[in-house]
């Protein structure tokens, strides 16, 4: 199944860890709140604090929201009430350096690349490409001790 990036109108396209992979064809983009959303039926949202995502979610199709975190918490409430949501498990680590507010943790808080790329991983869909234009992507790999061969 596609995976849906929701990205917020003001997300600023030049800091996006996702700029690049808008002609990927496992991904679709759309722009909050300007397009209106596909049918969600046999999806999941990521979101912090929901029940972890396993293998065993692999049929599922995937709906990743792109925006800083208080934008987020704005565009997970428009989503329909009905949509499962699931989250990385811990013990993640980000190599982005953040600087914003409302923020958990800033070596927690992953960096939308690092969610979709965990995520595919978790799920067993295709890594191939993912982390190729993301400045901290060697970073990221020995912080999480994941094998640049997984990529």
């Amino acid at each position: 199944m596609i995976t849906i990036i929701l990205r917020h109108r003001r997300e600023n396209l030049r800091k996006c860890s996702l700029s690049g992979l808008e002609t990927r064809s496992d991904l679709a983009f759309y722009t909050y709140p300007v397009d209106p959303l596909p049918d969600l039926t046999g999806y999941l949202v990521l979101k912090v604090g929901a029940p972890p995502l396993t293998e065993k979610d692999s049929p599922h199709g995937l709906l990743l929201i792109d925006g800083t975190w208080n934008l987020a918490q704005r565009m997970n409430n428009q989503l329909p009430p009905n949509l499962e949501a699931r989250s990385l498990p811990p013990g993640y680590r980000t190599a982005y350096p953040r600087r914003q507010t409302g923020c958990p943790d800033a070596t927690e808080g992953l960096s939308s690349i690092e969610a979709l790329y965990l995520a595919h991983l978790l799920l067993n869909r295709s890594t191939e490409g993912l982390l190729d234009r993301y400045h901290w992507k060697e970073e990221f790999l020995t912080l999480n001790k994941l094998s640049s061969l997984a990529v």
